[in-house]
């Protein structure tokens, strides 16, 4: 199964600063599916940079999105993927991530047909809750995790939409309803307008991990796998202080087992552990592998702008690459 919509062999036009755009990267999502910010697969002029591209709402302070995109550039963790660049100022607001062969949550569960194995979702939720205690060591509070946030490449999650919540609306005005933002991700105290603190984190990961073992980000407490709902119903407490540690989140998705031994000089990290070959469905696996032979096949139409700009010697001018027709 693939998702529907235009795919990575629509030819692009659209012009982002200075990326020409191959393809939406939330083509497929299912309908009504809140994303925090528009998000494309863009190339750059002379062919050389394929990157994730992204720009604010139109609801949304571009100048706030533009301060989240730049703090996330200092960002640590494996399961991170912070900017790079940044619109220059006075440009419309964009930045921009290296390209990585990648679903967003919510089609991940589309192309797989319904929820994710229990295996899957606690490796993912491994890792994401390993990298946001990294970020709550480097001071800073993620704000933005939802099930769109999350992109599903082959060796492990990535975290993106780094400061979403910030960038929506300011501290102290309402939040509930504000385009982009997903409600049942968004934690009590920040849809009232509260400051994004680190146990709000960890609402909106229970959240994205129940929406990945149900669909939902707000299921039944019977709904989720009986191995999960303990520890998804604390992280979705109404009250801050009820909500788990990281720790004890990882603790409780690794069900005692110890991580493997350090690899060089970094520490032995539980993810290393569960992200082991077949944590993916072969489904999903075959799905980003799909997406990156397109993108690679893509045609781009570059603007007569940049046309402009590029001579060739006569006789030499290349030829565009065929775009493929997969069966189906």
């Amino acid at each position: 199964m693939r998702p529907s919509g235009n795919g990575p062999s629509t030819r692009g036009t659209r012009q982002i600063g200075p990326y020409t755009v191959v393809t939406r990267l939330d083509s497929g999502l299912p309908a009504q599916t809140p994303v925090p910010e528009h998000r494309f697969i863009a190339r750059s002029a002379d062919g050389d940079r394929t990157v994730l591209l992204s720009s604010p709402l139109a609801t949304a302070d571009p100048h706030r999105f533009l301060a989240e995109a730049d703090a996330s550039r200092y960002l640590l963790g494996s399961w991170v993927l912070p900017a790079v660049e940044l619109a220059a100022p006075g440009e419309p607001a964009w930045h921009a991530r290296p390209y990585l062969p990648a679903l967003p949550l919510p089609v991940a569960l589309a192309v797989h047909g319904g929820p994710l194995p229990e295996q899957t979702v606690r490796a993912l939720g491994i890792a994401l809750a390993e990298n946001l205690a990294i970020m709550h060591g480097q001071s800073l509070t993620h704000a933005g995790l939802c099930p769109a946030a999350v992109l599903i490449a082959a060796d492990g999650p990535r975290l993106t939409c780094f400061g979403a919540v910030r960038a929506a609306a300011p501290d102290g005005a309402a939040r509930q309803d504000v385009p982009g933002l997903d409600p049942g991700s968004l934690p009590p105290e920040q849809a009232a307008g509260g400051q994004p603190r680190p146990l709000g984190d960890v609402y909106a990961l229970g959240a994205t991990l129940a929406y990945a073992a149900t669909g939902y980000t707000m299921p039944e407490r019977e709904e989720l796998p009986l191995a999960l709902r303990s520890m998804v119903a604390r992280c979705l407490s109404r009250d801050p202080a009820h909500r788990p540690q990281l720790a004890e989140v990882v603790d409780e998705l690794a069900g005692g087992c110890q991580p493997d031994g350090p690899v060089g000089f970094a520490p032995p990290t539980h993810a290393d552990t569960f992200l082991s070959p077949g944590w993916l469905p072969a489904r999903l696996v075959a799905a980003i592998v799909h997406q990156s032979a397109s993108v690679l096949a893509a045609e781009v139409q570059l603007p007569a702008p940049v046309l402009a700009h590029m001579s060739w010697p006569p006789g030499e001018a290349p030829s565009p690459a065929p775009v493929p027709h997969p069966s189906h």
